[in-house]
């Protein structure tokens, strides 16, 4: 009885279509009703499996008009035989259904060993990948290591060549202070210096704050205003400034507090207890309900009749929906069949295409397989050809490593074992000195006293030219110290008038008579070592292209 307004059409409110109510009269068996068992989802919409299901049934009907009546013996032998024809004939139908199901679940099988065959083949790719990502990676880090190794070699080999002869250098206190990366501010542990060791001695130790004395001792020299505290009262702040006006900020407190008072007194108030009521009031009652209709129950003899004026009902909209069908159909006889043709045409052209992109398929896939093969093959020749190649470079220049260090020890020890022969000749010969020194002077002794012929004044005036030869050294000494502070003052005086062009000539001469030669020096040295390179380079493609 209401009309209402819907968001949704039509469309999408729907789910299946809808199926009218039929009526079949008596003695009427309409070619429709064949298809009840069709419904939306189960062979509605028709497609081609049910336009050939539609057409065996209507074949089957027109050969069951035309079987015989059963009313004599040639009749029954006959119709036997077509029931046995008809039998075989929907045997052999079936018998191609089941081939075709037979071939789809085949085709279905394939498809699924084949997609199974290719994630197999994508997991052992994936595998593949990840175990020679695995190689590189440990490759990469052994050569890492490798090249870390040969550059601490490298360094030990240049420290160990700044000082091959082996000479003691006095340490450089300034150097060492001046720079904040040297082992006064950042010794290092393979030294022997270990920062962590004897932390203890970092520790405050204090007598006043370990020992209960100390303790005592420290609270006897405080004063008594640490230990005795004094706490004054505050003074209340002004709130009149000197003129008498009140502040600014002494009136926001006092409306604060006014406000605060009035918070407090809304949140404590009690309710106040309804009052009774001084007047009588009016209560309106509410409309009565109207009284629900009864609906009488119908007799049966009525009921059944409406019963059967549905049925009929239904029968004719059946019977009318059924004949616009036919005679739909028997317009459009000719497009079925065109239709039907073609459909099967089209299957026949799509199964070869289908054969012939198998066929492509496979062809594509044995290519892709050789060519990997082959990939594969040249890869692991050239991997093979490049680690040989590596081992014996690597061989060649570890053994030539191990030779260059074997020559620098050999050489250390030569140089070691010339100084230490050179301090034994120094110290033997200092010894035969001493002993030729001690030779001669017994020597003289010996011949002082076998001539006997020495007297006194001989005695004296040795000991006169002795003490006049030390006198004049140390008159000599005192007259060239004396004329080193003569000549000193001269310098400096002149030094100070000196002007700047006398300056320029002064160090004109000292960079002509050091700098030049020692820049003549370096250029021949850079000469004579850009012609030892040719020949190093030389030997260098001799050795590689032999590697190589």
């Amino acid at each position: 009885t209401l009309g209402t307004q819907t968001d949704y059409r039509d469309g999408e409110a729907q789910t299946d279509p809808y199926s009218p109510e039929y009526v079949v009269p008596s003695g009427s068996v309409p070619e429709l009703l064949t298809l009840a068992t069709l419904t939306w989802g189960r062979g509605l919409p028709a497609g081609l499996v049910e336009v050939e299901m539609i057409e065996r049934a209507r074949e089957k009907r027109a050969w069951e008009a035309t079987l015989p009546a059963m009313d004599n013996a040639s009749h029954i032998a006959k119709r036997k035989k077509m029931m046995e024809d008809m039998e075989r004939k929907e045997w052999a139908f079936r018998e191609q259904e089941i081939e075709k199901l037979q071939e789809v679940r085949l085709e279905v099988l394939k498809k699924l060993l084949q997609r199974r065959e290719e994630n197999q083949n994508e997991l052992d790719a994936k595998r593949l990948d990840d175990h020679w990502q695995n190689h590189q990676k440990a490759k990469e880090e052994k050569i890492k290591k490798i090249q870390h190794d040969c550059a601490l070699m490298l360094r030990k080999l240049i420290a160990k060549r700044k000082n091959v002869m082996g000479k003691l250098e006095r340490r450089d206190i300034i150097r060492e202070y001046t720079d904040f990366a040297s082992q006064t501010y950042a010794p290092l542990s393979r030294i022997g210096y270990f920062p962590d060791n004897h932390s203890e001695r970092y520790v405050v130790k204090n007598f006043y704050l370990n020992t209960f004395a100390g303790l005592c001792e420290l609270e006897a020299s405080l004063p008594d205003s640490v230990t005795q505290v004094e706490i004054k009262a505050p003074k209340p702040k002004s709130t009149i400034t000197k003129t008498g006006f009140i502040k600014r900020s002494a009136r926001l407190e006092v409306e604060l507090a006014q406000v605060h008072q009035a918070l407090l007194e809304k949140k404590n108030k009690v309710k106040e207890p309804k009052r009774p009521l001084r007047f009588l009031e009016k209560v309106e009652k509410p409309v009565p309900r109207p009284p629900t209709p009864i609906l009488e129950k119908p007799s049966i003899e009525e009921e059944e009749t409406e019963l059967a004026v549905i049925c009929l009902q239904k029968l004719l909209r059946g019977r009318a929906i059924q004949n616009m069908m036919f005679e739909g159909k028997e317009k459009r006889l000719e497009l079925i069949r065109e239709l039907h043709t073609t459909t099967l045409t089209l299957q026949e052209d799509g199964q070869l295409l289908l054969k012939a992109e198998e066929q492509m398929t496979l062809a594509l896939e044995q290519q892709h397989d050789l060519q990997m093969h082959k990939l594969s093959s040249v890869e692991n020749r050239l991997a093979r050809e490049e680690g040989r190649v590596l081992a014996n470079m690597l061989d060649f220049l570890s053994k030539e490593l191990v030779r260059l260090q074997e020559e620098r020890k050999i050489h250390a020890f030569v140089m070691l074992a010339e100084r230490q022969r050179r301090m034994l000749e120094a110290e033997e010969s200092g010894r035969r000195q001493v002993e030729e020194r001690r030779r001669q002077e017994e020597d003289e002794i010996f011949k002082q006293a076998g001539e006997g012929d020495c007297t006194i004044d001989s005695y004296l005036e040795d000991i006169i030219l002795s003490t006049m030869e030390n006198t004049a050294e140390e008159q000599a000494r005192e007259e060239i110290q004396r004329m080193a502070v003569e000549i000193n003052d001269i310098a400096y005086e002149m030094e100070s008038r000196r002007t700047r062009l006398q300056s320029e000539e002064i160090v004109a001469e000292l960079v002509y008579s050091f700098l030049i030669p020692e820049a003549e020096k370096m250029a021949m040295r850079e000469k004579v070592r850009q012609s030892q390179r040719k020949h190093i380079f030389a030997a260098h493609q001799i050795i590689h292209r032999g590697t190589e």
